[in-house]
C-alpha cells in the first residue's frame, strides 16, 4: 500500500477517537515516512515530540497500522525534521531510545472553595494558533495533558501582549477541568504581597495563623502558575521564599508554570538558584505574530464582536498595528466603538484608516511620499490617472502599470508587501508578491516592458 495512502488512512482512525484540540496540535506536525521492519517511523518537527507522544498516543498509533497492516509493527522510530534529508541519504533514522516511563499520576481532592484565579475565556480552544507560538501551544497542551509528570517545570517566555498568559489559564483550566486538581494562578505581584503581609505581623500569634495560609495556598496545590517571574528581581526575601516554595511542590510531583518577558538564561535579576531550576523543565518562547497569524486573530475578534468587515480593513489592520495581540483586539474593539458612536454600518478602508489613527503606526500611515512619488512616476509614464492607479478598477490598461508601481515599489523603498498592498486600495500581500513576481518574469523575456522599466526607474532616481 502506498505510504500517502497508510498514513490518511492511520490519521482517519486517530481523529475519530482523538478529540480535534489533540488531534491538531499533535497529528498534524508529525509526518509518515515508511515502515522499517516492525518499526513505524515517523518525522517530528521537534524532539520533545517523542515523550509525549510516546507518552500518550503510541498505543494508539500502533493499533492504528496493525488494524491495516498485514504485518504488525510493534515500535516507532522518530526522525527530526531536520534531519529527514540525511535519514533518507543514509536510511539510518539513528532514532533515540524510549526513554520516558509512565509517571503515576498524584490525584488530588479538588477543594470546592478554592479560588484558583482562572479566566474561564482563556481556554485552549479559544488560542489562536500560528508559526510564531505553535511549539509554545503544543508545549502547554503536553503539560495539560500529563500535570507533574512532563516538562516540570513549563518556563513561558516572550515579550508582553503575545499570548504567554492565555496560554497558562488555558492550561490550568485544561487541569481543571479534565482531572479536578487544585490549580492556583497568581502573578509575581500576587506572591509578594502575600508574603510581605506574612512578613509585616511579625511573631505574633496571628502571624502563624497567616503562614498556616500562606502555605496552604502556596504549597497544597497541585498546579502553581505564576505570572510575570521577573518582577521579583530585587525583593531578596521573596524570592527565598519562591526558592522553598517551588522545592517543595516539585519534589511532590506538582507542576509548575512560569512566565516571564526573558528566558531564564537573561533573567539576571533572579538568584542562580531559582534560574538554574527554571531550565530543569521545558523553555518555550513566543514570537511576534506573522501578517497570517495576525489575521487569524482579528478574524476571531470580530467574530466575538460579531460584525463584519471587509478583507481590505482586515489587511490595513494586520499590517499596521502593532506586533502583539492585545494592540490588535484593542483596534477591533476601538473600530467597533468608533463606527457605532458615528453610526457607521459600512467600515471602508478610509474609515477604519481615520478610526485607528492614534492605533497605527505612525511612519507608515503618514509617510507615503515614496511609494506615492512611484505611483505618480509609472501613472504619468502610461498616461493614466494617480486616482486610477491606486483604485479597484479591473480594467485591462490599468493591469500592468500597477503591477510595475508595485514591483518597483518594493525594489525602491523598504515597505512590506503589506503595506505596499495597503497603498493600492488595500490590496493583500499575496496579491502584491503575484505582482513582483509577474514583473520580474515578464522582463526577463519582453525587452519592451523591460526598458519601459528601466526608463521609469531612472526618471524616479
Amino acid at each position: 500500500m502506498d505510504d500517502k495512502i497508510l498514513w490518511s488512512k492511520v490519521l482517519n482512525n486517530i481523529s475519530n477517537i482523538v478529540d480535534p484540540l489533540s488531534y491538531d496540535t499533535w497529528f498534524k506536525n508529525i509526518d509518515f515516512i515508511g515502515v522499517e521492519d516492525t518499526s513505524v517511523r515517523l518525522v517530528i518537527p521537534i524532539m520533545w515530540y517523542k515523550n509525549h507522544i510516546d507518552r500518550n498516543y503510541k498505543d494508539l498509533i500502533i493499533d492504528s497500522f496493525n488494524e491495516i497492516l498485514t504485518n504488525n509493527v510493534d515500535n516507532i522510530k522518530y526522525i527530526l525534521k531536520d534531519n529527514v534529508a540525511d535519514f533518507l541519504e543514509h536510511n539510518n533514522s539513528n532514532p533515540t531510545e524510549n526513554l520516558v516511563e509512565k509517571g503515576n499520576e498524584v490525584q488530588s481532592t479538588y477543594v470546592k472553595d478554592h479560588n484558583s484565579n482562572l479566566n474561564k475565556n482563556y481556554t485552549f480552544e479559544s488560542f489562536v494558533v500560528g508559526e510564531s507560538n505553535k511549539f509554545a501551544q503544543a508545549a502547554a497542551l503536553a503539560v495539560a495533558e500529563n500535570p507533574g509528570t512532563l516538562y516540570n517545570p513549563l518556563f513561558i517566555y516572550g515579550n508582553s501582549g503575545l499570548g504567554k498568559t492565555h496560554l497558562m489559564h488555558a492550561i490550568g483550566n485544561y487541569i481543571e477541568n479534565k482531572f479536578n486538581k487544585r490549580v492556583l494562578y497568581v502573578t509575581s505581584d500576587d506572591f509578594m504581597n502575600d508574603f510581605t503581609g506574612l512578613a509585616r505581623k511579625g511573631s505574633s500569634f496571628n502571624n502563624l495563623d497567616y503562614a498556616t495560609f500562606f502555605k496552604n495556598k502556596y504549597r497544597n496545590v497541585d498546579v502553581l502558575l505564576i505570572d510575570d517571574i521577573q518582577f521579583l528581581g530585587g525583593a531578596e526575601k521573596t524570592q527565598q521564599e519562591f526558592f522553598h516554595t517551588f522545592n517543595n511542590l516539585y519534589n511532590d510531583s506538582k507542576q509548575i508554570i512560569v512566565s516571564s518577558d526573558r528566558s531564564p538564561e537573561d533573567l539576571k535579576v533572579l538568584e542562580d538558584r531559582l534560574r538554574t531550576r527554571f531550565a530543569w523543565g521545558l523553555q518555550v518562547d513566543i514570537s511576534p505574530p506573522d501578517y497570517d497569524l495576525k489575521v487569524a486573530i482579528i478574524k476571531k475578534k470580530l467574530k466575538r464582536e460579531d460584525i463584519v468587515i471587509n478583507d481590505d480593513v482586515i489587511s490595513f489592520i494586520a499590517s499596521n498595528v502593532g506586533n502583539d495581540v492585545r494592540q490588535l483586539e484593542g483596534s477591533i474593539t476601538r473600530l467597533v466603538a468608533y463606527s457605532a458612536i458615528m453610526g457607521v454600518t459600512d467600515i471602508t478602508l478610509d474609515f477604519a484608516m481615520e478610526a485607528l489613527k492614534d492605533f497605527t503606526k505612525k511612519d507608515i500611515v503618514t509617510d507615503q511620499n515614496d511609494i506615492r512619488r512611484i505611483q505618480k512616476g509609472v501613472a504619468n509614464f502610461y498616461k493614466i490617472s494617480f486616482e486610477d492607479m491606486k483604485s479597484k478598477k479591473r480594467t485591462p490598461n490599468l493591469a500592468i502599470p500597477r503591477q510595475v508601481a508595485m514591483y518597483l515599489c518594493r525594489k525602491l523603498t523598504d515597505e512590506s508587501f503589506e503595506r505596499i498592498g495597503i497603498e493600492f486600495s488595500g490590496k493583500n500581500h499575496a496579491t502584491v508578491i503575484h505582482a513582483c513576481n509577474k514583473i520580474e518574469r515578464e522582463m526577463k523575456i519582453n525587452k519592451d516592458l523591460s526598458d519601459a522599466i528601466n526608463n521609469i526607474e531612472k526618471q524616479l532616481t
